[in-house]
């Protein structure tokens, strides 16, 4: 789901593996480090998480930091797992049985995380597998058990769901958060554009509502508290009728 840049990330799974560095009982648990790295990146950017601000963070020598977690990959990977505990059905808390309800449940506890945390989008590649993921994955597995389609078509459903939360994430973040400023430049920028003559279906629409309506409309559509889950259904909309037609030899598409 999130991910890690790395030359071989796959040496971060030892953080997983590996027993706790000494005979003593750890000062710190992968819990506690996962914690304070995230209010790091939520106060400060992820730029400003290295193992010398994360150690001042937690009270320890940056070298005793080292026993604990020894390469930037290793923290990454406990932050990706720490996030995917807020995305996580809490433990009491019942899935919905029918599988639409569940996988819309999930979706929005993992856009609900993203948006809390936009920093992570610029996380990149997909991390070791911990803990909360497998969780995580378990969970999705569950959401989609009661849609009656192959393997093949849940995975599907599954990753489709999951690219439609980063996608609209992603938007968010980097569309949604402009000042008015920001607003009006863009559009004189466009009023520019249009000088080209290169955008027909555009200028058509221009033509008969005017740029500055088009463009008001435009940045409403975007900002609608409403799409997320519009756009959900239609998704999901597509899967229920997709999995219902035969092919050719009669069995499902």
């Amino acid at each position: 789901m999130y991910g890690v840049a790395s030359e071989n990330r796959f040496d971060a799974v030892d953080v997983w593996t590996r027993g706790a560095a000494g005979t003593r009982r750890p000062r710190l648990s992968r819990a506690d480090i996962a914690a304070a790295a995230i209010r790091i990146a939520d106060a400060e950017g992820l730029d400003a998480l290295s193992m010398r601000r994360l150690a001042t963070e937690v009270d320890v020598a940056t070298m005793s930091l080292y026993h604990y977690v020894r390469t930037k990959d290793e923290l990454f990977s406990l932050v990706i797992d720490g996030l995917l505990a807020e995305v996580l059905v809490p433990a009491g808390a019942r899935m919905p049985k029918k599988w639409r309800d569940a996988i819309t449940m999930v979706a929005r506890r993992s856009r609900d995380s993203l948006l809390r945390h936009p920093w992570v989008l610029d996380i990149s590649d997909d991390p070791p597998i911990g803990p909360n993921a497998m969780r995580h994955f378990d969970q999705t597995l569950e959401a989609v058990s009661t849609f009656d389609a192959p393997l093949s078509a849940k995975l599907d459903l599954m990753m489709s769901v999951d690219e439609y939360v980063f996608g609209y994430c992603l938007h968010a973040r980097n569309n949604l958060h402009h000042d008015e400023a920001q607003s009006d430049e863009m559009l004189h920028y466009v009023k520019e554009l249009f000088a080209s003559d290169d955008y027909p279906a555009l200028t058509e629409m221009v033509g008969e509502i005017g740029l500055e309506q088009l463009w008001s409309r435009i940045h409403e559509h975007s900002a609608s508290s409403t799409r997320f889950d519009r756009n959900l259904a239609r998704l999901l909309d597509g899967f229920e009728v997709g999995i219902t037609k035969k092919s050719p030899g009669g069995r499902r598409a």
